[in-house]
């Protein structure tokens, strides 16, 4: 799920760029074609389309109404927006096989983790020139859709993690909002002892989640030297990690549905959940799912991620941007257009984005403030990606999906460890960069 304006968070793009700037240096996939080969004029019979998978859930602004706006103003250059309704997983693999057979769209919404992949099988086009004047609407947070020396599209928004959690519960039990790993084990074992859930331990959200989680930790889990890439998801923030998620699991405090099964929203419905970690994309979610129940509405709010490291500080759980993909004979107007498109921003805000574009300042649309009782949340997003660790994704980060999450399953029966979620990830990351004939120290 991506599930991600500078001026609230240019720490956060900054850390993010570093990742971003570290992969192309070590891959040895084709590189892309240079964009400036595109046509520069569009034929008017031609049309770009715009594969996507943001949310479109009722309350929000649909993409089809933004993209609208820019067909009206812009006869001679026509957006098809069309929404992938499938798992992100499935949407990679759609887009690998469409662009082979020359079928592809021209543009992508793509999660950072999954550009590297997509840049090393030669599926983006280099749009460097095109995308060059545009820099200035995202600051350092342009990088994040750069790959080496080539920029590959636009960003739209990044994801860090917070704490949301049920207001009324919290009160009725006389809990604290936890402000440290310490903290919340605690509030989630007492919260357990009144059959109430402090936290959610999603066992189909290991991989971004956890990932984002070590990040906010400080441990970093790549990186590269020389001309060879590093894996260590064994490091002491990433220890600390397993530990406290063991605990809560082996206390029966914390929920073991998946994120996005119906046990998830059972639980928020009729009370049990009381509070959970999320990517800043999902309160606009919560809206959607759950504003009609008025047990529920007004009660939740949005805090800060506890600090599971040593200071606070949050990790990224999705972000993506707009790519231009391999064989678009517009990629000029469709850069263009992906540049327009990301900076309306109060539309985006609608779709639950924490908006990338530094142009205009994102503010709270009313429904989410009634659905949390009145809370300015996009403040608490702005706190939060201001304080944002970075993750540098390998070529083939989605590979870990499948071995952490079948790990993080068998932890949430009983029948694993969570430590045994992160040496999955260990050898799942090796093995993917090596087939991505890809060096590995």
């Amino acid at each position: 799920m991506t599930k991600r304006n500078l001026s609230r968070c240019g720490a956060a793009a900054t850390v993010f760029a570093v990742a971003a700037l570290g992969l192309g240096a070590c891959s040895n996939g084709g590189s892309d074609s240079d964009a400036s080969t595109a046509p520069e004029k569009s034929d008017s019979s031609a049309k770009i389309v715009y594969l996507h998978r943001l949310p479109d859930e009722k309350g929000m602004t649909p993409v089809a109404d933004i993209v609208k706006k820019w067909n009206d103003e812009h006869p001679d250059v026509q957006v098809e927006a069309k929404k992938f309704d499938g798992k992100a997983t499935e949407m990679i693999k759609k887009l690998e096989t469409d662009i082979k057979a020359d079928n592809g769209p021209c543009l992508a919404q793509l999660s950072y983790n999954e550009v590297p992949e997509m840049f090393t099988k030669g599926l983006l086009e280099d749009v460097t020139t095109h995308a060059s004047g545009y820099k200035d609407h995202y600051g350092s947070s342009f990088d994040l859709m750069k790959v080496g020396d080539k920029q590959v599209g636009i960003p739209q928004d990044v994801g860090p993690l917070v704490y949301m959690y049920d207001k009324a519960a919290f009160d009725e039990l006389g809990l604290a909002v936890p402000t440290t790993a310490d903290e919340l084990a605690a509030v989630a074992k007492k919260a357990a002892e009144h059959n109430k859930f402090a936290v959610s331990f999603q066992p189909d959200e290991a991989l971004n989640g956890l990932a984002a989680q070590a990040a906010a930790t400080g441990d970093e889990w790549f990186g590269t030297e020389g001309e060879a890439w590093k894996v260590d998801v064994n490091g002491s923030g990433t220890q600390k990690l397993a530990e406290f998620w063991q605990d809560v699991l082996d206390s029966k405090a914390a929920l073991t549905e998946e994120r996005w099964g119906d046990g998830f929203k059972a639980a928020v419905n009729d009370g049990r959940l009381i509070g959970t970690i999320a990517a800043a994309w999902e309160p606009a979610l919560f809206v959607a799912d759950f504003g009609s129940n008025n047990d529920v509405k007004g009660n939740w709010r949005v805090a800060q991620l506890p600090a599971f490291g040593d200071s606070v500080a949050t990790g990224p759980d999705g972000g993506s941007g707009v790519a231009v993909m391999k064989g678009c004979k517009m990629a000029k107007e469709a850069t263009e257009f992906a540049d327009w498109f990301n900076t309306q921003v109060d539309d985006l805000v609608t779709q639950g984005l924490v908006t990338a574009a530094t142009t205009k300042q994102g503010t709270t649309p009313d429904s989410h403030k009634e659905f949390f009782g009145g809370q300015d949340i996009y403040a608490e997003f702005t706190k939060a990606a201001a304080t944002m660790k970075p993750i540098t994704y390998i070529p083939g980060f989605s590979a870990l999906g499948d071995p952490m999450n079948q790990a993080a399953a068998a932890a949430a029966k009983g029948s694993g460890k969570v430590a045994d979620i992160f040496t999955k990830a260990q050898d799942a990351a090796v093995k993917a960069l090596k087939d991505n004939n890809l060096n590995v120290k």
